[in-house]
């Protein structure tokens, strides 16, 4: 069994910090959507500007909202505005599977809005395995 990407939220910006909730990491569902990334999924976060590492699972906010809050103690790792990566999960069987699989990741402006769509490609043959970045339409 490998772990590999299946989502990807490049860069989009902490709005909100709720250290007296529950826990995890709410997040806009259109955005969610549009990655794949489901409600109560566990996710990895890395923040960019301070490089915490931390795991939650996902709740959804409120759509079209472009939230991204960090919740419980996950709240002390982010201050609003900074830069995060959010990346969701899964396993396959082995190194043969990976080349069916197309990873979603979005990027983010600084207020949230979506500016890319991308997919990590991986093609295999006999004799060699390559990466590519392809870029789709919003």
């Amino acid at each position: 069994m490998l772990k590999i990407l299946r989502a990807k939220l490049h860069g989009i910006r902490v709005t909100q910090c709720a250290l007296d909730y529950h826990g995890s990491i709410t997040l806009d569902p259109e955005v969610c959507k549009l990655a794949g990334i489901m409600p109560l999924e566990f996710v990895y976060i890395w923040n960019k500007n301070s490089g915490q590492r931390i795991s939650t699972y996902v709740i959804y906010g409120e759509a079209g909202s472009r939230c991204c809050i960090l919740n419980g103690a996950a709240a002390r790792t982010c201050q609003i505005g900074d830069e995060v990566i959010i990346g969701a999960f899964e396993y396959v069987a082995g190194p043969q599977d990976i080349s069916q699989k197309e990873p979603v990741v979005l990027t983010f402006d600084a207020h949230n809005n979506i500016e890319e769509r991308l997919r990590y490609v991986v093609k295999q043959d006999d004799e060699d395995t390559t990466f590519s970045i392809v870029s789709d339409p919003l």
